[in-house]
């Protein structure tokens, strides 16, 4: 039997104004990103709510301190917030509207929890414990919310840190960097020159580009599976272009979100699985007994480049931390769960990676998209080493990953599979180029990641 065509149901027009729909629906024009610029009002029901977001940052939009500075979030919270959860009901049936709420609330969780840990960092203490029970207030509608749209009831990537949580200074100018702006904040993020509004915005503006990467993969899909290499070889151009463009923007972070700024408001986008701060959990009152643990907010949640190991079939070693990498999957928007599954099988069943190493062109195409793979997954280790490696001793990622060896782990597989690949490819012009590239930064890696798994005690493999 050969191979069927893939038929994923990938959007080409995202409806934005259907609200029946997930916020978050794969499509070919807007990739990862919702279908519909995030919602930046909510309903007059939730007005306490938005006021209490706005006076929360360490820095206001007004630029005076917020609840945070003052370190008054927590009894602000208890004081002010009631149980919304029934108001939440009369608009369950609007899934971008929900998508809104869960990521104010999350925020609201996020920021709660976090509070006296931040109030320590400042004092160069380490984090301690951050507050081991979430109030009802925020704990049933979070829970309810979440279980709406299909997150977990905790701080997540795309559903509202970054993903959802941006609006168009001028809705003309559409996705252009300079014209984003954040809705929510913990630290300074509401000024659109601060770390914070950088490092969230530039991931924005990266996954605008990823509506490239859907559709060359559904273009690779299709041309593996009916054995067409014109239609295969055309996706791989487009998938590695739209790579690139993703990759350019990644490198305009070390000027939008300045290093030694990351660790003032990394506090608060911890989870609460495998962190010092949470050593039993979380009790979610009201929800249950049973403390409750979660994933922090991550860019590895983030679905491009996920969707290209499946698609290219890399081979992720069998190690804890690649169960982590499988956990992470759990963190992510059904639907994009649901088409990355699909690429995986799909790409099984035709057999992209084989069908790319029979032809010495196609070969070569598929180096280059590996070749892009390792590019980011290289420079997020350099950002890991310099905001992070270089500035705190923490052992564990906001996600709740090993900071020094979990990045490796997936960089040291892409680039093994480099190396099996260039066999299939060494005649063809420019690919000896890519692997003096993958020689180098094999070595350079195991020496760095020696000398940070030395510096702190840990295991290097």
């Amino acid at each position: 039997m050969s191979p069927s065509a893939f038929n994923f149901p990938v959007l080409t027009d995202t409806r934005p104004d259907d609200h029946s729909l997930p916020a978050f629906t794969v499509s070919t024009t807007r990739g990862f990103l919702p279908r519909q610029e995030p919602i930046t009002e909510l309903p007059a029901e939730f007005a306490v709510v938005d006021s209490l977001l706005n006076r929360m940052p360490v820095k206001t939009l007004s630029g005076e301190p917020g609840l945070l500075a003052t370190f008054t979030f927590g009894d602000t919270i208890l004081k002010e917030l009631p149980d919304l959860t029934a108001e939440l009901e009369k608009y369950s049936h609007d899934l971008v509207v929900m998508n809104a709420l869960y990521r104010d609330y999350s925020f609201l969780a996020s920021a709660y929890l976090l509070e006296p840990c931040h109030e320590r960092y400042l004092k160069g203490e380490s984090y301690g414990l951050g507050r081991q029970s979430l109030p009802r207030s925020i704990a049933l509608p979070i829970v309810r919310v979440a279980e709406i749209v299909g997150f977990k009831p905790f701080m997540e990537y795309a559903g509202s840190y970054a993903l959802f949580n941006y609006r168009l200074e001028d809705p003309k100018k559409g996705l252009e960097y300079d014209n984003l702006r954040l809705l929510r904040a913990f630290e300074h993020g509401l000024d659109p020159a601060s770390s914070e509004a950088g490092f969230v915005l530039v991931h924005v503006a990266m996954v605008k580009e990823s509506g490239a990467l859907v559709k060359g993969t559904v273009d690779i899909l299709n041309g593996s599976a009916g054995r067409n290499r014109e239609t295969f070889d055309e996706g791989l151009r487009t998938l590695v272009e739209g790579l690139r463009r993703v990759n350019a923007v990644m490198n305009t972070m070390w000027n939008r979100s300045k290093p030694n700024g990351y660790t003032n408001f990394r506090t608060f986008i911890f989870g609460i699985t495998s962190q010092s701060m949470f050593p039993d959990g979380v009790v979610y009152e009201g929800v249950s007994e049973e403390p409750m643990s979660f994933r922090g907010e991550s860019g590895a949640n983030d679905s491009m480049i996920p969707l290209c190991d499946n698609l290219l079939q890399v081979s992720m070693p069998e190690t804890p931390l690649t169960d982590i990498l499988k956990d992470f999957r759990q963190y992510r928007p059904g639907n994009h769960r649901e088409f990355l599954e699909s690429v995986r099988d799909s790409a099984e069943q035709s057999g992209v990676k084989q069908f790319a190493l029979d032809d010495s062109v196609s070969a070569a195409l598929y180096l280059q998209a590996l070749d892009q793979v390792r590019d980011f997954r290289w420079r997020h280790w350099c950002f890991t080493r310099e905001y992070i490696l270089k500035r705190t001793a923490h052992p564990t990622a906001t996600g709740g990953s090993p900071i020094v060896t979990w990045l490796p782990n997936q960089l040291q597989a892409v680039l093994a599979q480099m190396v099996d690949t260039y066999t299939h490819c060494s005649s063809v012009n420019g690919v000896s180029d890519i692997m003096d590239t993958v020689n180098h930064q094999r070595e350079t890696l195991r020496k760095e990641v020696e000398k940070y798994c030395g510096e702190r005690g840990v295991a290097a493999s």
